[in-house]
């Protein structure tokens, strides 16, 4: 066999017979098209890749043919052209369809005899289109329009969270946000535009540097991105909406709106609000007996309608909420527990946080007008259908992440704006107020943990053994006959009872005073756990503004970029204030009521147990 002879497009039909999963047949493929749109000079439909090689050349590709036939062959060996060349397409499936149109030993024998001299040189490469990133695969290929079936293509994996602004440039188009308050324009992409390179490519022909001078340096600077890419502020799209890449249509329905209140910022209250009870926790079975749950009955005030919902209805609302709102405190629910869920003791203490937790969803002016919320509370139990569908819409919801900032409205005009260094202030601040209230509430916790603990089982015992001891001497006094003695003997007696009924009211007194005070705590330990996040958020928002600004002075960034950075910080900022101005709200209306209702049951307590002594004493009037 002539192996000369062998021409590109034969090998390319060879290499399709080949599995096309191994390394070797994508690089033949690969190498074999590039041949054919840049070097060779020939289009699918012409003549032989070899028609151009010098007679020396030719040889060498003979031998390498012969040597490493079903390999990479004459391809790996073209002079200048190795494994893993720049212009090697990225996407492996476009070869396989270009090759497929040409014909098999294509190119005439009279082609292939004609002398070296006399072959045409080949063709340059073709100039790559102004501002496009990459080389061309060849005149037919068309840049993707980012659709929807090229995003979730599987050859698709240039998106990825490794991708950093200004690796690549951006086609998608600019939209103006709706509502939100946010002015300014947010890209659909994630992604900034590509910075001007040193050459100043992708300028006209003639323009080796853009016209304007200086403004190439303010339009090639941007802020930094975070380099810790799993932070809050970045997961929760803070990030993003700082550097104005968040874009959206809000619905009216969907804006969550700030207003200016005595005491500052303030989420604007729920206009028609409303409470919930959660009752009669009842177990119920499934699967003909072999599952057994909790069920709770929930009451909203607002409708009337009872539901019943599981616990884990209540762990799906809240992964929802607390993925939606970055900025606001949800609540977090009673702790799991593995075992001894159908405990009575368990059950009632799960309802009594459950119910902390619906009042303080209830009391919340953004988290009571949530749309899972709502669905939550209002989903007949038994239309399972109508659950699902909720639930779906409620987990494929647009405006989360960066979007979320856009539902975000805040006052405008004149004095409406805030000074960065006051918010900076009152935000340590409030950073300091929370480290120190979650101390002192670790401390109060455990204190009156202790303290219940003692009563339950230390103080009930005491009171008993002197109870027990009072009951011993009346039993001694009773071996005396005598009749003027009885009466006393009855009265020690009475002291005794006295004592072990104390004894019990101690056991029993925590369940009334202190535990609902360890729930509040637990309630608020939650809510001073998220705040560390929120707090990171804003203070990320903040160091953006200030790299802007630093910018700025240099020269480095346009100040119509900065404002739009520092706006977007102010909507961050307005939320935070609004959270932190609803928590020192929603505390002391709390702290007021619990502390009230504790001194309240401390004081029936002692009544109580002065109400048994007052009793005992009267039994001696007698005597």
């Amino acid at each position: 066999m002539d192996v000369s002879s062998q021409t590109v497009p034969s090998l390319a039909n060879r290499s399709l017979q080949k599995p096309t999963s191994t390394l070797l047949g994508k690089w033949e493929l690969a190498l074999t098209w590039y041949l054919n749109a840049h070097v060779t000079g020939t289009t699918p439909e012409d003549g032989p890749a070899t028609e151009f090689l010098q007679p020396g050349e030719r040889q060498q590709n003979q031998r390498g043919r012969t040597g490493a036939r079903g390999g990479d062959g004459a391809l790996g060996k073209l002079p200048g052209r190795t494994r893993g060349s720049a212009g090697a397409p990225s996407r492996g499936r476009e070869a396989p369809a270009a090759i497929g149109r040409r014909e098999p030993g294509g190119g005439s024998a009279e082609a292939r005899r004609r002398p070296a001299a006399q072959q045409p040189p080949p063709e340059p490469f073709p100039p790559p289109p102004a501002g496009y990133p990459f080389p061309p695969y060849g005149g037919s290929y068309q840049p993707s329009q980012g659709s929807d079936d090229d995003w979730d293509d599987d050859w698709d994996d240039s998106s990825t969270v490794a991708d950093e602004p200004g690796a690549l440039g951006s086609s998608y188009p600019d939209y103006e946000a709706a509502g939100g308050g946010a002015s300014g324009r947010y890209r659909l992409s994630t992604r900034s535009e590509p910075s001007l390179g040193p050459r100043g490519a992708g300028h006209p022909p003639g323009h080796p540097h853009p016209p304007g001078g200086g403004g190439a340096a303010k339009s090639s600077a941007t802020v930094s991105r975070n380099l810790n890419r799993f932070s809050t502020f970045v997961k929760s799209g803070g990030e993003a909406f700082v550097l104005g890449e968040a874009s959206g249509f809000v619905k009216d329905g969907d804006k969550l709106c700030v207003v200016l209140g005595p005491r500052g910022p303030e989420w604007q209250e729920n206009p028609y609000p409303f409470q919930c009870s959660i009752e009669d926790p009842t177990k119920q079975t499934k699967f003909k007996g072999m599952k057994s749950y909790i069920a709770y009955k929930l009451v909203p005030s607002h409708t009337g309608q009872q539901v019943h919902r599981r616990y884990k209805h209540f762990d799906w609302l809240y992964g929802r909420l607390a993925e939606k709102f970055p900025v606001i405190s949800v609540p977090h629910l009673p702790e799991k527990q593995a075992t001894g869920r159908f405990e009575e003791d368990f059950i009632s203490k799960r309802r009594k946080g459950l119910a902390w937790w619906m009042d303080h969803m209830c009391s919340h002016p953004v988290l009571a007008q949530c749309d899972a919320f709502q669905h939550f509370l209002t989903c007949p139990s038994t239309d399972e259908k109508a659950w699902k569908q909720g639930k779906r819409k409620a987990e494929k919801d647009e405006m989360v992440g960066a979007n979320f900032f856009l539902t975000i409205s805040v006052p405008t005009g004149p004095g409406a704006s805030l000074d960065l260094q006051e918010v900076e202030s009152q935000v340590d601040g409030f950073k300091a107020f929370t480290k120190k209230m979650d101390e002192s509430a670790l401390q109060l916790n455990h204190t009156a943990n202790e303290f219940a603990r003692k009563q339950v089982t230390g103080f009930k015992k005491e009171y008993q053994k002197v109870g027990h001891s009072f009951k011993c001497l009346s039993q001694a006094f009773e071996l005396d006959q005598q009749a003027f003695s009885a009466g006393l003997n009855q009265a020690i007696a009475f002291t005794a009872e006295a004592y072990d009924a104390i004894g019990d009211l101690f056991a029993d007194q925590p369940r009334q005073d202190l535990d609902p005070v360890m729930d509040l705590l637990a309630l608020y330990q939650g809510h001073l756990a998220n705040f560390p996040d929120i707090i990171h958020v804003q203070k990320g928002a903040l160091t953006k503004v200030k790299e802007s600004k630093r910018h700025v002075e240099e020269g480095k960034m346009e100040l119509q970029k900065a404002e739009g950075i520092q706006e977007r910080c102010n909507i961050i900022s307005f939320a935070t204030l609004a959270e932190i101005n609803h928590f020192h709200k929603i505390r002391v209306r709390d702290f007021k009521s619990q502390m009230q209702h504790f001194l309240q049951q401390q004081i029936l307590f002692f009544q109580k147990v002065t109400q048994k002594l007052e009793e005992a004493l009267h039994k001696y009037d007698s005597v």
